[in-house]
């Protein structure tokens, strides 16, 4: 499918100095009035707390209030330091509504440290923050598994390896929720559909910079004792936790406020903003993954908010939401984070389902098998994944009825979750595939994920659940499920659309060296964990049973060869983007899709004149593809 010529950039007005372009609103402003902002709200906090209101404070010395304040006025500081609060102020003073921000430093690198409206160059933001905060996760797994190489003797000590685990899943679990729709359906999505922009360009700004500032938040942790709750971060534990669990529910909130702006951003954009004849059988199957995803990010992520809201509160004013011994309950908070965090987790998986599906036909050179089946299976996720939250509560005794019902509707969120797999799997059967560096990501995800989804069938059912839960074994499901998913489509989307993204090649060599490397340490990692669960090793516990130390030696041995693959891309990405720089062909892949038939890199605005869709999204095998017609400028959905 082609669309019509971009629109050749106009004469540029010439920059001025760079000393004056850092004067102003920009990420350097925004850090120096966040840092104020932190100092303000702390020293207006230790002025509420006082001598006459000490008993706010959780334990001897703590000052939670003045934390609490500190982060919000910090955030909001460094929200008015990136120019978020000038367009407002400008509205409220009478000004007309504009796009300046995208206009201005269109050639510049200052646009990527800086409130921008350009879809494209928010999605390039989104992919250096996240790669940024990913390997600090990932650092914090490497410190872990050092920890776990011999059983009696500690190189952090357990209070320091319970925070090690916490910040390693919280960030991965809460900077990975826009892991794929932060880079890649910010940049995708208008140009699948035919549109020139976001609906909200400054909303979708916005997320991306609430999230960097969810990631600092998170970090501070440590200066503040840690927490020790891991990232489920379960009452009563948090209410009695150090002040370093103030930085927790500081970084959560923020994720769930950008998760919530994104996806309804999403939304409104798919819907209100498709190019004529992309009507919804047309539209491809990566969007449709992205609307199901931004579904689940507008309902369950404010649950996340609200939660958080009253454990601060319990922190902070002395409400008893959580406190059992006060006539609240801690079984609440259970309750209401899984009801995000189960969607989450389908949050996780379900860009990378989209992903694969893209990419297959290109490789293949076949239509999608069973579009509208693989439709209805991310719908049916997205539906289902509401109805299941409550099977990571099976061993908390509470009531026993229930667990019937949620056995069941755990187990049968595996049928649209099948209907994806088998849609992958009949788009490969007689495929002409060619094996690039994103189909070989692919094929590992398609490996990968049906062992994660097989060892979730022992979580779902309670007898199975009672003996593993808590254990190893969850781990490794875990970890199969959204890293060997996820994690691999996600490096499947960067080889494949990074070349149009940034204009030039990735190494295909470094390439495959990466893949390889990674796919065989993944496993290498992960599957003896099945056992040590099995073998009855506990998570988040510093110390295990001596007759384990070989299994966990190995796993660590592993996981150092895993975090040398990602150095390995680390090293890919710098030397092709940064210093070869070669230029990337306009269509390597041979694909149909429209983002591949506009120049590279991609023009501001996307497209002269809006394309207008008349045929199938994967003419694949197809003996002629009929070009699309050109609506008249200005004209869409």
């Amino acid at each position: 499918m082609s669309a019509a010529a971009a629109t050749s950039p106009g004469p540029m007005p010439a920059l001025a100095p760079l000393w004056r372009r850092l004067i102003g609103f920009n990420l350097l402003t925004g850090i120096v009035l966040g840092v104020g902002g932190w100092f303000l709200g702390h020293w207006i906090g230790s002025e509420i707390h006082g001598e006459s209101l000490a008993y706010f404070s959780t334990t001897a010395g703590e000052n939670d209030i003045a934390i609490m304040l500190g982060y919000l006025l910090g955030v909001i500081g460094f929200l008015i330091g990136l120019g978020f609060a000038v367009y407002p102020l400008q509205r409220l003073l009478g000004g007309q509504p504009t796009l300046a921000e995208r206009e201005s430093h269109e050639h510049g690198l200052l646009r990527y440290f800086s409130l921008s409206t350009d879809h494209k160059v928010v999605a390039k933001q989104y992919m250096v923050g996240v790669g940024f905060f990913f390997f600090i996760g990932g650092l914090n797994a490497m410190a872990i598994r050092t920890e776990l190489l011999q059983p009696n003797t500690h190189v952090f000590g357990a209070n320091q390896y319970l925070t090690l685990v916490g910040m390693h899943g919280s960030m991965m679990m809460g900077i990975f929720t826009s892991g794929v729709l932060g880079p890649f359906a910010n940049w995708l999505v208008p140009i699948m559909i035919g549109s020139r922009r976001m609906a909200f360009p400054r909303i979708e700004s916005l997320t991306f910079w609430l999230l960097m500032a969810a990631g600092v938040v998170l970090i501070t942790t440590i200066f503040f004792g840690g927490f020790q709750t891991g990232w489920t971060g379960y009452q009563p534990l948090g209410d009695q936790g150090t002040a370093g669990y103030d930085a927790y529910i500081g970084f959560f909130a923020l994720v769930g406020l950008s998760m919530t702006l994104l996806g309804f951003n999403l939304i409104v954009t798919i819907v209100t903003m498709r190019a004529p004849g992309m009507i919804w059988s047309r539209l491809p199957i990566f969007v449709w993954s992205v609307l199901a995803t931004a579904g689940l990010m507008v309902l369950a992520a404010p649950t996340l908010i609200a939660t958080l809201l009253m454990a601060a509160m319990d922190r902070t004013v002395q409400t008893a939401f959580f406190i059992p011994g006060q006539g609240g309950s801690p079984y609440l908070f259970q309750n209401l984070f899984w009801v995000f965090g189960h969607p989450e987790v389908y949050v996780l998986a379900l860009p990378g389902f989209g992903i694969v599906l893209e990419l297959l036909p290109v490789f293949t050179r076949k239509p999608l098998w069973g579009y509208r089946l693989a439709v209805a299976g991310m719908l049916g996720v997205g539906i289902l994944s509401f109805f299941v939250w409550q099977h990571h509560l099976f061993v908390s005794g509470l009531n026993a009825d229930l667990r019937p019902f949620f056995s069941l509707s755990t187990e049968l969120i595996s049928i649209p979750t099948g209907f994806i797999y088998l849609c992958a799997l009949g788009t490969l059967w007689r495929g002409r595939i060619r094996f690039t560096v994103p189909m070989l990501f692919c094929l590992a995800w398609a490996f990968n994920f049906l062992w994660g989804g097989v060892s979730g069938i022992f979580l779902s059912d309670v007898p199975s659940d009672v003996t593993t839960h808590g254990s190893f074994f969850v781990m490794a499901h875990f970890h199969y499920t959204i890293m060997g998913g996820l994690i691999f489509a996600f490096f499947a989307a960067i080889y494949y659309w990074v070349p149009k993204m940034y204009g030039y090649k990735l190494s295909e060599r470094l390439g495959k060296w990466h893949f390889w490397i990674m796919f065989l340490a993944f496993n290498s990692t992960f599957a003896p964990l099945f056992a040590l669960g099995f073998l009855g090793m506990p998570r988040r516990v510093v110390t295990y049973a001596t007759n384990l130390q070989g299994l966990n030696d190995w796993v660590s041995a592993s996981a150092y060869v895993l975090g040398l693959s990602l150095l390995l891309f680390l090293v890919n990405a710098v030397w092709s983007l940064v210093f070869k720089r070669e230029p990337a062909e306009r269509n390597p892949w041979r694909s149909k899709s429209i983002e591949w038939q506009l120049p590279t890199p991609v023009p501001l605005h996307d497209f002269e004149q809006l394309p207008v869709f008349d045929g199938d999204p994967y003419p694949y095998g197809e003996e002629r593809t009929p070009l699309p017609a050109v609506a008249p400028a200005g004209e869409g959905a």
